[in-house]
């Protein structure tokens, strides 16, 4: 597609350093202060580097390498590359939960980008809430972008075995605490699972999210697949760092890439990944910054109709290096091209249909097409009903098929603490039929919405051999995780939603055929257990967790504040 270019005056990064005026030469001493030269930067795109790396972030440990492969890129296409830190957000380390600084990241982004000379910006992320954040971000200031993704780590191993994040540590949990495997086993465990630096191997939120990005136009082609220590992904930086500079010569930005079929595509892709739950928060929260008013029952409409094709752990076998090598993400959608909008715009200036023409699958027990899928529907289900007024999820492909249709006595935990005080405890009245309800754990209870869906087994009914329970719960649950859990129920408890209102022993039908999360008990008796409901009282009475507690949406609504959802005009400052 051929675009009006810009020319030097046009480029937003004149207003801070072509003037000669006082304020002007104020921008260009600093700016020689800092040792470039007025060749440096004179005429030419500045081009921001958000780079999320940190000490702590141990997916993003390799960024400090390639945000200079990216400035490369950008040196060698003629931009000024200036590296812009931002918060990290380190997936099991940061507490409560990345989840409640996402929107903070978002902030953080959209401002960095509008209070500095940005033409146009390389974002570099990865982890899970990275992402999404970043591009929350982006799509709000609207400048040119281009999302660098992170990779995933190596295949991790054990004795003669793979492993892949999340899901071989809750499995080997488990066996732990059944006694079937020793301490030194889960020791050894411990030190193959993360063999180098990148996001979780397998299909978890991060390779869902930056595969989701990609879809949507924001990553070079096969960026989400490549390993990080493989050395296409510092020549996938640098790529990302020269195209970068055309992109805002060509004045191509987010919102002239994203539109509703692009989002559709993205939604398709999820489905056929059979990927993480948490993508349909982020998801929505992405199109509502866009101005499209995504809803829950788009991504049912469209998972009836979308086959799951990738053979992933945790729904499947692989892990993220077979999927590279398989024919990566390219692969993917060319062998599901008739799927998908392929006349969407992307970063690459052409379109999603000439980005991949020509890919191809190589394995294709890893990557398969339509017509021989994995299952013939994407697998995440939304589910309604009395417990769940306005959704909840499930990722019924990653769940036991006996389950699927269930109903049995609720074992209600009031939080997390409660849930791991009680939960081992022998006498605790469970039995494999029960059903696990844990509450106040969404966005407001959590708070910030943590991971804490995939309820453990009780150590006695591990001991008997069972290995998944029906779970409901307001949380989300690590993208890495399986088994019959329905997660994001809302309105959630803490704000009195009506999985406030079970008790232990009430009977709790799922029924995922019918899309259906029942409570059965009569109107009546619920009506007088919500005029009995008392509210509770806010978490926190200051900071950003105040500001977080009096914004935050829903999970149906995508956890955004909400005074940064829509396309309202921020003014750029002034300059003085």
């Amino acid at each position: 597609m051929t675009r009006k270019r810009k020319t030097v005056e046009e480029l937003r990064s004149q207003r801070w350093y072509a003037p000669q005026d006082l304020r002007s030469f104020g921008h260009r001493s600093r700016t020689l202060q800092m040792g470039y030269s007025h060749a440096d930067y004179a005429g030419k795109p500045v081009i921001a580097i958000v780079n999320t790396w940190s000490d702590v972030s141990h997916c993003h440990s390799h960024f400090r390498q390639r945000v200079e492969e990216v400035k490369r890129g950008v040196w060698q296409a003629g931009g000024f590359p200036l590296e812009m830190p931002a918060i990290t957000l380190a997936e099991t380390l940061q507490k409560p939960t990345t989840m409640m600084y996402r929107n903070f990241l978002a902030m953080e982004t959209e401002e960095l980008l509008r209070s500095y000379p940005a033409d146009g910006c390389v974002l570099m992320g990865g982890c899970d809430k990275t992402g999404p954040g970043l591009m929350m971000g982006a799509i709000s200031m609207n400048l040119p972008t281009i999302f660098m993704p992170a990779g995933p780590m190596l295949t991790g191993r054990w004795a003669g075995r793979p492993l892949g994040s999340g899901s071989d540590v809750w499995k080997y949990w488990d066996e732990l605490r059944a006694g079937n495997i020793t301490e030194r086993d889960w020791r050894e465990i411990e030190e193959g699972i993360a063999r180098s630096p990148g996001t979780c191997m397998t299909m978890g939120t991060a390779s869902t999210m930056t595969s989701i990005i990609e879809t949507l136009g924001f990553s070079l082609p096969n960026a989400a697949a490549i390993p990080a220590p493989d050395s296409s992904h510092a020549r996938m930086a640098s790529l990302s760092g020269r195209r970068i500079v055309e992109m805002v010569w060509e004045d191509l930005k987010p919102r002239d890439i994203l539109s509703a079929d692009s989002f559709d595509n993205a939604i398709k892709v999820l489905m056929a990944l059979g990927g993480s739950t948490n993508a349909l928060i982020h998801v929505i929260a992405l199109a509502r910054r866009a101005g499209i008013d995504l809803v829950l029952d788009r991504f049912e409409e469209i998972g009836e109709k979308t086959p799951y094709l990738v053979n992933m752990r945790p729904a499947g076998q692989y892990l993220m290096e077979d999927f590279y090598y398989a024919g990566g993400l390219v692969g993917l959608l060319e062998g599901m091209r008739a799927l998908l909008a392929t006349d969407a715009l992307t970063c690459t200036g052409r379109t999603l249909g000439e980005n991949i023409a020509g890919a191809r699958i190589h394995n294709e027990d890893v990557i398969r097409t339509p017509s021989n899928p994995m299952r013939p529907d994407g697998g995440l289900v939304v589910l309604r009903g009395n417990l769940a007024p306005d959704g909840a999820v499930i990722k019924a492909n990653a769940a036991e098929p006996r389950l699927l249709r269930h109903a049995g006595p609720a074992m209600v935990f009031e939080d997390y603490n409660d849930m791991a005080a009680r939960l081992d405890d022998p006498d605790l009245p469970v039995d494999a039929d029960s059903v696990l309800v844990l509450r106040n754990a969404g966005p407001l209870g959590g708070p910030g919405m943590p991971e804490w869906g995939m309820l453990p087994i009780p150590k006695k009914l591990l001991r008997q051999g069972v290995r998944d329970m029906v779970r409901i719960s307001d949380a989300r649950m690590s993208g890495t995780s399986y088994g019959t859990c329905v997660l994001h129920v809302a309105p959630e408890s803490w704000v009195g939603g009506p999985l406030a209102l079970v008790k232990t022993g009430d009977i709790i039908e799922l029924d995922v055929d019918a899309r259906t999360l029942t409570l059965k008990i009569d109107d009546a008796e619920l009506e007088r257990r919500r005029a009995a409901w008392k509210p509770n009282p806010p978490r926190y009475e200051r900071g950003y967790g105040a500001l977080f507690s009096q914004h935050v949406s829903q999970a149906d609504r995508g956890c955004d504040f909400d005074f940064l959802e829509g396309t309202a005009t921020t003014p750029d400052p002034e300059i003085h």
